[in-house]
């Protein structure tokens, strides 16, 4: 029996409420007991949502910008991490990227990872790729978007995706929408795993 449908329309996204994250959304861009906090308390979850922003290229042949935020979210706290306030990944963060035992929910996490490996070398563990996954329950769609329409029936703006992630100041909808793109990542993978495989 298949409880996903293969692929959504357009029309039938653009008919669902939109979707934005609930909880409490922390940004750190210095070192400090904020970045301390958050360390600790992902290295308690056994599985959380992430993502990647970088600042959009809009020429043709013009290099892509380096990664300018790491999201990581569970289900109520999402921290935003701004790497190039940060002087990069810090060897703790590395440690969380690297532990089997905290998987990281994205998808095409593949780009993400090497993005994040031009700041510091860490071997991936433990990441869990949405695209790679949904398939196994009958699913061809791909985009976050479509994902998240299909598997959880939330329509997921990203009107924020092409803004400049490398702003002085970030905006509150820059952080909703980053915060967003993450959390909804590890609903769709809870609730995937509460349905059997095709």
């Amino acid at each position: 029996m298949q409880y996903f449908k293969e692929k959504i329309s357009p029309e039938e996204i653009a008919a669902l409420e939109y979707a934005s994250f609930p909880g409490e959304i922390m940004l750190i861009d210095s070192y400090g007991k904020d970045f301390d906090y958050a360390v600790r308390y992902l290295n308690r979850q056994t599985a959380i949502g992430f993502d990647t922003e970088s600042k959009p290229s809009f020429s043709p042949g013009q290099p892509r910008s380096k990664i300018a935020l790491l999201q990581l979210s569970s289900a109520d706290q999402a921290f935003l991490f701004r790497l190039q306030d940060l002087d990069g990944l810090e060897k703790r963060l590395c440690s969380i990227l690297s532990n089997p035992r905290i998987l990281k929910i994205g998808a095409a996490v593949h780009d993400d990872v090497k993005g994040l490996q031009k700041y510091a070398e860490f071997k991936p563990a433990g990441f869990v790729d949405l695209q790679q996954i949904a398939p196994d329950w009958g699913i061809a769609d791909k985009s976050v978007k479509k994902l998240a329409a299909n598997i959880m029936g939330m329509r997921i703006s990203k009107n924020q995706q092409v803004s400049n992630w490398e702003a002085l100041v970030l905006s509150e909808p820059q952080l909703l929408y980053a915060a967003t793109d993450a959390w909804i990542c590890l609903l769709m993978y809870h609730r995937l795993m509460s349905y059997p495989k095709l």
